[in-house]
């Protein structure tokens, strides 16, 4: 198993849209173990293949106390269960050591394929919720920053740009 690297915003490769898997292999159970390796690493509760530059339509989560309960999503979708929200800090690994409320529905209902490709179903509440559109969002494209105002994103993008030009 190895700690792949996660991209960080402003990172245009953050913005491409994941194809879905189509071959469960062995070295897509790599690129999992890899994932929830570097998810672990990083101390995150979600990672999704958009984040390590692997545009398939991948996430692991685990929002368990210990980290002991990993969960892989491949192909995920989801339905709004309910229309109430929740408003959540959320953070990002690749939007580091920033955290901004955003509201997200509370509860949804996921479609899914695990590591061999089987379907499932699950009901997500709460953080499970919250963390899994997060990681949908990856794969869409999209950044937790989209869903705060352009000043703030700004002044974000502009903290992170200058924090890469010290380490590079």
């Amino acid at each position: 198993m190895s700690i792949l690297q996660i991209l960080e915003f402003p990172d245009p490769r953050l913005r491409k849209i994941a194809e879905p898997v189509t071959v469960f292999d062995g070295k897509l159970e790599v690129l999992i173990e890899d994932m929830l390796e570097t998810m672990h690493e990083a101390q995150g509760i979600g990672l999704a293949a958009t984040q390590v530059n692997v545009h398939k339509r991948l996430l692991v989560i685990d929002v368990s106390e210990n980290g002991d309960s990993p969960r892989v999503y491949i192909n995920p979708t989801f339905e709004i269960l309910d229309d109430e929200l929740s408003e959540y800090d959320e953070g990002c690994l690749s939007v580091p050591g920033f955290y901004e409320t955003v509201s997200r529905p509370r509860a949804v209902k996921i479609s899914a394929q695990d590591a061999k490709g089987e379907v499932f179903e699950q009901v997500a509440e709460g953080i499970l919720a919250t963390c899994i559109q997060h990681e949908i969002d990856h794969l869409d494209g999209k950044l937790f920053v989209d869903y705060i105002s352009t000043l703030k994103r700004q002044r974000i993008r502009s903290k992170l740009e200058k924090e890469h030009k010290k380490t590079a």
